[in-house]
C-alpha cells in the first residue's frame, strides 16, 4: 500500500504519464522543428501519445484511481529549452531518453536509396562492414601513442634522468589507460541503461496496444516517402511477431541498434589495452635500459612511426588516402610533442 491507494493502479498511473510527457514534447518539438516533415511527424506521434495516454487514463479510472492534473516537470521544460536553442537533431540521444520516437527520421532515404520492403531489409542500413573494435583499438592506441610520447618529450625537455622519464611514463600509461576504461565502462554502460528502459517500455506498450505502435511506425515510414497505407500494411505484417516487432521499434522509432551494444566490462578492458598498447611504444627504449639522449631518439622515431602507421590506418576507415592520412597524424602528433617539449624547457629552465 501507499497511501491510501494499492500498487496495482501505479503502472497505469505511470503509463499514463509517460505518454503525456511525450505528448507535451512533442507538440514542443513540432513547433520548433525546421524540417517541415519531420514537424508533421511530430505533430503526429504527439496525437498517437495523446491517444495513448487516454488509454491508460481510462484504465485507472476503471480501477477506481483517476489519473492526476498533468503539469510538464522542469526535466521536460529544460530539454525543450534545449531543442529550442540547439534543435531537436543535436539532442538526438536525450530525445531518445525522454520517450520521443521516430528520431531515425534524420535519417532518411536519400534518392535511390530504396526503403525496406521486407523483414530482413529492416535495420540494415544500420549495419556497418563490421571492424568496430579494430577502429576502437586503432584510435585508443593512436590516443595513448600521442599522449605518452607528448608527455615523455616534456619531462625530457624539463631535463629529467632516465628514472624519471620512465616513472613518468609508467604514470601516464596508467593514469591514461584507466582514464579510457572508465570512461568506456561509463559510456556504455548508461547507453545499455538507457537501451533496456526504453525497450522495456516499447515491449509494455506493444502488448498493450500494438494497433498504435503499428501506427507510430507507419508514420516515421511515411515521412520517409512510402504512401501511408503502404507503411501501414508494412507496420501491421512487422508487429505481428513481437521479437521483430522490438528490433524494429529499437531502430526506427528510438533510433537505437542492438547490435551497437556491446559489454561495458569487454568495452573498458579492450580501451585500457588498446591505450596501453601505444602508451608503451614511446617508452621502450627506456623499458629495455637504453640511456639519454639515445633512448629519447630511438623513442621518438618509434613513435614517429606509430603515429604514421595509426593514422594511415585510420584512412582505411574514414576513405581517405593512406599516405596522406598517415602524414597528417604525424604532422598534429608531431606537433604536439613538440609543444610539450618546448614548455618543459621552458619550465626546466625556470626551475633549474
Amino acid at each position: 500500500m501507499m497511501g491510501n491507494k494499492p500498487l496495482s493502479h501505479l503502472p497505469l498511473i505511470a503509463g499514463w504519464r509517460e505518454e503525456m510527457r511525450s505528448a507535451w514534447l512533442y507538440r514542443q518539438l513540432a513547433l520548433i522543428e525546421p524540417e517541415q516533415r519531420v514537424a508533421v511527424l511530430f505533430q503526429r506521434l504527439g496525437n498517437e501519445a495523446d491517444a495513448q495516454a487516454a488509454h491508460w487514463a481510462e484504465h485507472a479510472a476503471s480501477s477506481g484511481h483517476p489519473v492526476p492534473k498533468f503539469k510538464a516537470d522542469q526535466r521536460l521544460r529544460l530539454v525543450a529549452a534545449m531543442a529550442r536553442r540547439l534543435g531537436p537533431r543535436k539532442l538526438r540521444p536525450m530525445l531518445a531518453a525522454m520517450k520521443i520516437r521516430g528520431l531515425s527520421a534524420y535519417d532518411h532515404a536519400l534518392p535511390g536509396h530504396a526503403m525496406p520492403v521486407s523483414l530482413d531489409q529492416i535495420g540494415a542500413r544500420h549495419r556497418g562492414l563490421g571492424g568496430g573494435n579494430l577502429r576502437a583499438a586503432i584510435f585508443g592506441m593512436n590516443d595513448g601513442l600521442v599522449s605518452n610520447a607528448s608527455l615523455i618529450l616534456g619531462v625530457i625537455g624539463a631535463h629529467a634522468n632516465n628514472a624519471t622519464v620512465l616513472t613518468t611514463g609508467v604514470a601516464g600509461l596508467l593514469a591514461g589507460a584507466l582514464s579510457m576504461a572508465a570512461g568506456e565502462y561509463v559510456s556504455v554502460r548508461s547507453q545499455r541503461e538507457m537501451f533496456e528502459y526504453q525497450i522495456g517500455l516499447e515491449a509494455k506498450e506493444l502488448e498493450e496496444y500494438p494497433e498504435a505502435e503499428a501506427e507510430e511506425l507507419a508514420l516515421i515510414y511515411a515521412t520517409r516517402g512510402i504512401p501511408l497505407e503502404q507503411a501501414r500494411t508494412m507496420a501491421l505484417k512487422l508487429v505481428a511477431d513481437p521479437k521483430v516487432a522490438l528490433n524494429v521499434l529499437a531502430r526506427e522509432e528510438l533510433g537505437l541498434n542492438p547490435d551497437d551494444l556491446g559489454s561495458p566490462v569487454g568495452a573498458a578492458v579492450f580501451s585500457f589495452l588498446a591505450f596501453s598498447v601505444g602508451a608503451l611504444v614511446p617508452m621502450m627504449p627506456f623499458l629495455f635500459g637504453a640511456e639519454l639522449p639515445q633512448a629519447a631518439t630511438i623513442g621518438t622515431a618509434l613513435a614517429a612511426l606509430g603515429l604514421f602507421a595509426t593514422g594511415a590506418a585510420i584512412g582505411l576507415f574514414t576513405g581517405r588516402n593512406l599516405l596522406i592520412g598517415g602524414l597528417r597524424m604525424l604532422a598534429i602528433g608531431g606537433g604536439a610533442g613538440a609543444i610539450t617539449y618546448a614548455i618543459g624547457s621552458l619550465i626546466g629552465g625556470a626551475a633549474g
